[in-house]
Parts: C-alpha cells; sequence; structure tokens
C-alpha cells in the first residue's frame, strides 16, 4: 500500500474522515467541563488528568480534520474543482488555527489554579482580545473550519460522493454548537458530524483502486495520469 499512490492515499483519506471527527465526538464527552461549570478555569480543577487528554485529543482531531478535508478534494477533481481548490485550503487553515487555539486550555487552568475563576476569566479575556491573538488565531479563521467543512461538503455532494444528508448533518451539527452553551446538548451536536464523516471514510475504504483512480480527469493525449505513468515505469 505504501508504494501504491493511489491506495495510499484513498485509506489515509478514509481513515482520517473516520478518526478525526471520532477523535473530537470523544473529546466533548471526556471534557469535564461539558458536565460542570463551562468555564476552563474551574473543570480543569475537578479532573486535571482528563482536562489535558481531552484537550490533546482536540488538538489532534483538529490537525487531522485539515489533512481530511484535504483528502475530500479527490473526488472532486472533475466536478466542482474549482469550488473545491477554494473552500479547500481555507477549511485547512481553519483547523490549523483551531488546533493552535488549544493552547489556551492550559494556559486557562493554570491560572484558575492560583486565581478565582472571575479573575482567570478577566486575564484571559484581556490576553485573548490581543488583535495578535484576534486576527492571528480567531478571526475569521475558527468560522473557515466550522463553517467551511460544511460548504465543501456541499461540492463532494454535487460531485456526486456524498448524500444530500451529509453536509446537512456536518452543517447543523456543528453550525448549531456556535449557538448553544458548551454542554451535553453538544456531544448530540458532534455525534452527528462524526457520523456523516465517518460515512464518507467507511466508503472510501471499501473503494477499489480502480474506482478512487476514476476520480482523476480522463486523460488528454499526451497528458500523463497516475494509471499512465504507471503503465509506462511497470
Amino acid at each position: 500500500m505504501f508504494k501504491d499512490s493511489a491506495d495510499f492515499r484513498r485509506v489515509a483519506a478514509g481513515t482520517l474522515l473516520i478518526v478525526a471527527p471520532l477523535l473530537q465526538a470523544v473529546a466533548v464527552v471526556l471534557d469535564p467541563g461539558t458536565w460542570g461549570d463551562d468555564r476552563e478555569a474551574v473543570s480543569y480543577g475537578v479532573n486535571p488528568t482528563l482536562a489535558q487528554v481531552e484537550s490533546a485529543m482536540y488538538h489532534w482531531a483538529y490537525l487531522l480534520m485539515g489533512l481530511a478535508a484535504i483528502g475530500l478534494l479527490h473526488v472532486m477533481r472533475r466536478r466542482s474543482v474549482v469550488f473545491g481548490h477554494i473552500v479547500g485550503p481555507l477549511t485547512v487553515l481553519g483547523y490549523i488555527n483551531l488546533s493552535g487555539l488549544l493552547m489556551i486550555d492550559p494556559v486557562e487552568w493554570w491560572l484558575g489554579r492560583h486565581n478565582s475563576p472571575e479573575e482567570a476569566t478577566r486575564i484571559l479575556d484581556e490576553m485573548l482580545d490581543l488583535p495578535g491573538v484576534v486576527f492571528g488565531f480567531q478571526m475569521p479563521w475558527i468560522f473557515f473550519a466550522i463553517l467551511g467543512l460544511p460548504i465543501l461538503l456541499i461540492g463532494v455532494w454535487r460531485a456526486g460522493f456524498a448524500h444530500w444528508w451529509v453536509p446537512l448533518a456536518v452543517g447543523i451539527g456543528y453550525g448549531t454548537s456556535l449557538l448553544i452553551p458548551y454542554g451535553p446538548v453538544t456531544v448530540v451536536m458532534w455525534v452527528a458530524p462524526a457520523v456523516a464523516l465517518g460515512s464518507l471514510g467507511v466508503k472510501m475504504l471499501r473503494m477499489s483502486r480502480d474506482e478512487w483512480v476514476s476520480f482523476y480527469p480522463t486523460a488528454a493525449p499526451g497528458r500523463t495520469t497516475p494509471d499512465s505513468y504507471a503503465n509506462t515505469t511497470a
């Protein structure tokens, strides 16, 4: 598999579409703040070990989600190509920035251990309101991830690879999480995208190599494709 670029990319993309959203869904279940005080300055002190585990899971979920978004672009090689080339990189940038924001967690935890919850929140808000933090890590980048992925999946649906309910489930799940307080309802909101994206991952893993390669554009005379290159070097 590692010597075959087509099979490697198919298996990698399919696996990431399952693992990345699943990590996020499990993280929200493990997060002490989901079931208690949503202020991390408080909830991290309840179970520091579990809090660190869920924070690391969020970090890797967002990094891997960015790679999964790149994998989705493969099925848009013949339809919605320009759409994918625009939305795809923006989505990846959004998830990279979301991952970077996870470094806030240990800072808030430390502040909570040395200050009252109110004082810890005040200090953190002052830090996060710095222009370099707002425009370098938050705005508009985090929206490129949360809203960019459902929009990218619309292109995947238009390309004929996903059912209509996939972008709808991801859009409702992640979009609604912006409007509701972080808590038990968030679990439901993030399980739905995990199921939708996981279904695409399973579909990719079940594809044959030929089915995966068929998403490449039809070769023009004299144009090199993965198949034609393989035939000439076999």
